[in-house]
C-alpha cells in the first residue's frame, strides 16, 4: 500500500505539497516515439494491454523520460466488458468496437472468470510496483459504469451517447442491472490492483457530461458510490480519485456523494469553481491538453493560472483530459519543469 514519501499519496491525504505532484492522463501514449515502437511490436491494442512485458514497458517509458510523480497502469477501461465476453476489439482509426449489448443479454452476462481473464493486468501492477522508483506512486484505474455501459450498448463511441441514453429511458430496470454488474466487477478489479501494489486508483467517467440532472445522479453518482463503498469495505485505507469529465455544476457535491478522496477536473471547470471545490479536499487537473500541443506562452499561461489559483491547497497537477498524440514531447518536459519550479 501507500508510502508516506509518495507526494500524490500525501495530497490524497489532504496535505498541500509544494510544488504539487504532477502526472498526466495518457502520459504513456502515441506522442512518445518509444511507445509507438513498443506498440508496433505488441500486435493488437488488447495484446499490448494483456502482455505484462509490454504493458510494464510502456508504463515506465514516461517515468524514465520525465520523472512524473506517478505512473498509471497502462490498460484500457474496456477490459471489463472484454472480460465479460463482449468481443472487444480496437480498429485502427475507428477506436473500440464491441458486439452491441441487447436487452436479453444483460441478465445472462457471464460474471464467471472475470478476474482470471484480467490476471495479466494484475501481474503488470505487481511488476510495476517492484520496478518503479520508491518515490513514484502507482495508480490503478477502471472505467465508471456509465461510461463503460455506453460502449457496451452502442458497440462503439458516439458523439452524445444517444443510444445508451435512449436504452436507459426505455429499459430502466435492465440498465440499472447492467450498472450494478459493472460496479461490482469494477470494484473487484480495483481491489485486486490495490492488493498488487497500486497506491491509489482512479475511476474514469469520460462521458458523464452528456447526462441531465436526474440521470447524472442515477448513472454517474450512485454506481461510482457503489464501487467506492465495495472497495472501502474491503480495503478501508484505499485512496480513490473520481473523474467525471464534463460534469460542470454537478461537481458541486460530487466528492461527498461518491465518497472519493479527490476529484478530477476537466479543463472547462472555471478556476474560481475549482478553488471552491478544493475547500472540501484534494483536486486534480485541469490544463487544456491543447495547451500542451501549442507549447510556449499558451502552455506557460495555463500552467501558471492553475498553480496561482490552486497551488496553495491540496492539488495534483494534471491535464483536464488525456494528452493527445499531437503533443510535442519537449512541451511535456517544459510542463514538468515549470510545475516543479513553482513555490507557494
Amino acid at each position: 500500500m501507500a508510502s508516506g514519501t509518495r507526494k500524490i499519496v500525501e495530497v490524497l491525504n489532504g496535505k498541500t505539497v509544494s510544488p504539487p505532484p504532477v502526472w498526466l492522463m495518457r502520459q504513456a501514449g502515441r506522442y512518445l516515439p518509444e511507445y509507438r515502437e513498443t506498440r508496433a511490436k505488441a500486435g493488437t491494442f488488447l495484446d499490448l494491454c494483456y502482455s505484462p512485458d509490454h504493458a510494464v514497458e510502456v508504463t515506465l517509458q514516461p517515468i524514465r523520460r520525465y520523472g512524473f510523480d506517478a505512473a498509471i497502469l497502462f490498460s484500457d477501461i474496456l477490459v471489463i466488458p472484454d472480460a465479460l465476453k463482449r468481443q472487444v476489439r480496437f480498429d485502427e482509426g475507428h477506436g473500440p468496437r464491441l458486439k452491441p449489448l441487447t436487452l436479453d443479454e444483460i441478465s445472462p452476462l457471464s460474471k464467471l472468470g472475470v478476474m482470471e481473464h484480467l490476471a495479466p493486468v494484475i501481474e503488470t501492477v505487481g511488476r510495476l510496483r517492484k520496478e518503479l522508483p520508491q518515490e513514484t506512486a502507482l495508480l490503478g484505474f477502471c472505467g465508471a459504469p456509465w461510461t463503460v455501459a455506453t460502449y457496451m450498448i452502442a458497440g462503439h463511441g458516439t458523439p452524445d451517447q444517444a443510444p445508451t441514453r435512449l436504452f436507459a429511458y426505455k429499459e430502466p430496470k435492465a440498465f440499472a442491472l447492467l450498472l450494478d454488474i459493472l460496479a461490482e466487477k469494477s470494484a473487484e478489479y480495483l481491489i485486486a490492483q490495490i492488493d498488487a501494489g497500486a497506491d491509489a486508483v482512479q475511476i474514469f467517467d469520460s462521458w458523464a457530461g452528456v447526462l441531465g440532472e436526474h440521470e447524472f445522479d442515477a448513472y454517474a453518482v450512485k454506481p461510482v458510490r457503489r464501487i467506492v463503498d465495495i472497495v472501502r469495505a474491503a480495503r478501508p485505507q484505499a485512496k480513490i480519485i473520481a473523474f467525471a469529465k464534463g460534469a460542470g455544476l454537478f461537481l458541486r457535491g460530487y466528492r461527498q456523494q461518491t465518497g472519493a478522496d479527490a476529484i478530477g477536473l476537466d479543463w472547462t471547470v472555471p478556476l474560481s469553481m475549482a478553488v471552491e471545490l478544493q475547500k472540501d479536499g484534494p483536486v486534480q487537473g485541469n490544463l487544456d491538453p491543447q495547451r500542451v500541443v501549442a507549447g510556449g506562452a499558451a502552455l506557460h499561461e495555463g500552467i501558471d493560472a492553475i498553480l496561482s489559483a490552486l497551488g496553495n491547497g491540496p492539488l495534483i497537477f494534471n491535464l483536464g483530459h488525456g494528452i493527445t498524440p499531437q503533443a510535442d514531447p519537449a512541451n511535456v518536459a517544459d510542463l514538468v519543469q515549470r510545475v516543479r519550479s513553482h513555490r507557494s
